[in-house]
């Protein structure tokens, strides 16, 4: 489990526009926001990363970087982006399993062909959504085991202007003894 206000894993992976993405340089004013989501099978991931594309310019002006990634390889992550059409949208592809597994994202297997008829892959991770702070430290975590029901990306700017104009500290950090 990740724990807020400790260092968050490892990220690394290739982007489809712009390089290779290590979130240890990725130096955000303020925070990293990571996008984890399904593949390109996933229609309701569609429309999510829709209104992550639209918003993005907001959440470059209040400091916060953006990167949107899956497990999905190079030509399945440029068709998702091609469906998208965000260009200054970080979308990366290839994340490793286990990596998604250390973030604390639930695996699930292949069900064949979804409603839009493209085939799930044989493992994938199903979404989540982190704030990291600039200095590799976990904000905000959310984590789904399907892909209905996710952080809404209004909200989180509005979280994001009052963490940042109140220096709110990231909550659950507590490990001890209960």
């Amino acid at each position: 489990m990740l724990i807020p206000r400790q260092a968050v894993p490892a990220l690394q992976v290739d982007t489809l526009d712009h390089g290779a993405f290590a979130l240890i340089d990725d130096s955000p004013q303020h925070f990293t926001l990571v996008v984890f989501y399904r593949g390109l099978h996933c229609p309701i991931c569609l429309k999510y990363a829709l209104e992550l594309g639209r918003l993005q310019p907001e959440f470059d002006q209040r400091g916060v970087k953006v990167l949107l990634v899956s497990s999905d390889g190079r030509e399945r992550a440029q068709a998702f982006a091609d469906k998208l059409y965000a260009p200054g949208l970080r979308v990366g592809y290839g994340l490793s399993l286990s990596s998604a597994r250390e973030w604390g994202l639930y695996i699930s297997t292949s069900r064949g062909k979804t409603s839009t008829g493209v085939e799930e892959p044989a493992l994938f991770s199903e979404p989540g959504v982190f704030l990291v702070r600039a200095d590799g430290t976990l904000y905000y975590g959310a984590v789904q085991t399907m892909p209905f029901a996710r952080p809404h990306f209004d909200e989180l700017m509005a979280a994001v202007d009052f963490a940042v104009a109140k220096e709110y500290p990231a909550r659950g950090e507590y490990v001890g003894a209960i």
